[in-house]
């Protein structure tokens, strides 16, 4: 059995920590129960997603600086491939460095980008500075999926989460707007602001948050994980059915806004829906949990992603408000579903010495989707939406049977 370093503020847990159980328990009791420190990461969590008010308006801001739309789509890919580079790196830092080190790490630089970058004139200047931002600004998922687990006990995870995923949706609801505001005055206070929010939640990392699990010498690298992750045939078909439901998801946020437009709707429609979505998932996800998180997790992740390839696949018919409003509804109960339980999940296969590698492999395979999803998704809708949506369709059936078909002798 892996042995952990554990720093002298180390992660306090109970000897019983793995069988705490939410039976019997409500859900004002459940995150009551929840530590002190999860909160802690939900407000900083809040606080950097709330103003996270650049990359949302990167493309507009582009194109006023006199660069095409098409320079303004490489620069949103660069900032992909920085993201796909940290959940790697973010992993390893996470087991070596410790949670909170990463955490701080990650924020601390992602400040200093966003200030570079807004005194990038060159494209070449902005590339680099935009893939280096989208680096430090995602360095530190691993560590904060990584540091929940250490947290609280295995059957707290889909709560745990499920805040966590609340502190993010609120964040990204209310920050938008704001920027807006910003926006009016100067582009320049979008990148102090974005600046400012992520050196707060590294302060707050920093002053409150425990260092949580690190991996022994011996036991640190990607060598090491790869070989156990290659091993570990559950969480090797939890990556295919992200990899399959991935892009599927993705097109919410690209040609999903194309179809609302192409049903003669307005563009204003289109930004009620998304926000619908987000309503729904504040509103409604921890609620869920309490079904969810007394469920065998495999089914709940098939149902999931059936709902959500479904939704998607409505989109061929769905050419009103209401129904456009009905597969909203479909989408977000599945992605309500399917996205705490997938987090929660991977935190439960994983080696507790190796989780932070397990979480930034886990989260490469959305990176991934970042970069491949609205390409393929817009190419498959400029040929025939028709085709995209019963694409989509079948990428939730197939996400859901890789996640089924395992072997009789692992748990359902």
């Amino acid at each position: 059995m892996s042995r952990l370093h554990q720093p002298d503020d180390r992660v306090s847990r109970p000897e019983s920590h793995s069988e705490v159980s939410v039976e019997g328990i409500s859900l004002l009791q459940s995150l009551k129960a929840l530590p002190r420190p999860v909160w802690i990461l939900c407000l900083g969590t809040f606080l950097n997603k709330f103003g996270a008010f650049v990359i949302p308006f990167l493309a507009l801001y582009l194109t006023r600086q006199g660069f095409s739309v098409k320079q303004a789509g490489l620069a949103l890919m660069s900032y992909g491939a920085g993201h796909v580079v940290a959940t790697a790196m973010g992993g390893h830092l996470a087991d070596t460095i410790g949670r909170r080190n990463t955490i701080v790490l990650s924020m601390f630089s992602a400040a200093i980008c966003m200030l570079l970058l807004s005194q990038a004139r060159s494209y070449t200047a902005i590339l680099v500075l935009t893939a280096s931002t989208g680096l430090a600004c995602e360095l530190y998922r691993p560590a904060c999926n990584a540091l929940l687990a250490d947290l609280v006990a295995p059957a707290q995870r889909i709560t745990a989460y499920s805040a966590y995923r609340l502190a993010l949706n609120a964040g990204f609801a209310f920050g938008p707007a704001t920027a807006g505001l910003l926006v009016e005055h100067s582009f320049f206070w979008l990148f102090v602001g974005d600046a400012f929010s992520s050196f707060l939640f590294g302060a707050v990392a920093l002053a409150l948050l425990p260092h949580g699990l690190r991996s022994r010498k011996e036991e640190s690298g990607w060598t090491p994980a790869l070989i156990s992750v290659r091993g570990n045939l559950p969480f090797l078909q939890l990556l295919i059915a992200s990899l399959l439901i991935g892009p599927v998801v993705y097109q919410m946020a690209s040609t999903f806004g194309l179809h609302v437009t192409n049903c003669k709707l307005p563009a204003w429609v289109y930004g009620v829906l998304i926000s619908g979505n987000g309503i729904l998932v504040v509103l409604f996800e921890l609620p869920l949990t309490r079904i969810t998180s007394r469920l065998p997790p495999r089914r709940v992740l098939a149902a999931g992603y059936v709902l959500l390839g479904a939704g998607f696949a409505m989109n061929t018919f769905a050419t009103t408000v209401p129904l456009l409003a009905i597969v909203i509804v479909v989408i977000t109960f599945g992605e309500m579903l399917a996205m705490p339980v997938s987090i929660a999940y991977s935190a439960n296969l994983a080696p507790a010495a190796m989780r932070g590698r397990y979480m930034g492999v886990y989260g490469s395979s959305w990176s991934i989707s970042v970069l491949v999803g609205p390409m393929l998704g817009m190419t498959l809708f400029s040929y025939q939406p028709a085709l995209l949506w019963a694409v989509c369709g079948a990428l939730g059936l197939l996400a859901a049977a890789a996640i089924s078909l395992q072997p009789a002798s692992q748990p359902v």
